[in-house]
């Protein structure tokens, strides 16, 4: 518990002192590039003192360009060594309600994060286009099929707009196993466990042979390879 409340403290001194001088030099210069980068910092030196390390296996299957990182989600702790693990610059899908706080909302939308309501149907449908939009602009993203944490650990079935993001943008997608990161936080609690993420990049899947019609044969290979990688042992 110290130990979490050490990172969290960390992390609320460090946007105070250093991401609201960020946040208005990316306004100021409409660039999200040293946002990103400061922020990455951020949350690896808050994970560190919360004692959790993120560790990736199978970088070499990443391929070169823009792709789509599909992984399991069953943590708070997902998105962060998401951050980590990946070699390059991310985006996220969100929860609508996480961009309610004006100053966060600005981040995030800074860094190119997207508000999803899935309660929603057309705004869910804007929602993958504007993220499509940020794929053919060079930006990869991060999503998490499946629209919520399993509770459990077992994995939920993957929801369509992943796959769909994937045939509209033309870009591969890696499947992505993660292991211990419900060790570290299980759903329904606040304090980290210290100890080690680990996050299995299986071999990307291209989606350019895949019509808009067949994005459920896409969902269930890149479900079969998330499943496979947390077969694994570590």
């Amino acid at each position: 518990m110290i130990r979490t409340f050490m990172g969290a403290a960390f992390l609320t001194l460090f946007i105070l002192t250093v991401g609201l001088p960020v946040i208005a030099y990316s306004l100021a210069t409409r660039t999200s590039d040293v946002l990103y980068r400061w922020g990455k910092w951020g949350v690896s030196a808050a994970m560190r003192l919360a004692g959790v390390r993120v560790r990736a296996e199978g970088l070499e299957n990443i391929p070169a360009g823009v792709c789509i990182f599909a992984a399991n989600h069953v943590s708070n702790l997902d998105p962060p060594a998401a951050l980590l693990g990946v070699p390059r610059r991310i985006s996220f899908l969100a929860k609508k309600e996480v961009f309610k706080v004006p100053i966060v909302r600005i981040a995030l939308r800074l860094g190119k994060i997207v508000p999803v309501n899935r309660g929603n149907t057309e705004e869910a449908i804007a929602s993958i286009d504007r993220a499509v939009e940020i794929l053919r602009g060079g930006i990869s993203f991060f999503v998490f099929p499946e629209g919520k944490r399993s509770r459990d650990g077992r994995m939920l079935p993957f929801k369509k707009g992943t796959f769909v993001m994937a045939i509209e943008a033309r870009v591969p997608v890696v499947p992505v196993s993660i292991l211990g990161s419900r060790e570290r936080m299980p759903k329904g609690r606040l304090a980290t466990v210290p100890g080690e993420i680990v996050l299995r990049f299986a071999p990307a899947i291209d989606s350019k042979g895949y019509s808009i019609d067949q994005r459920d044969e896409l969902l269930a290979r890149v479900q079969a390879a998330v499943a496979a990688g947390l077969q694994q042992s570590t």
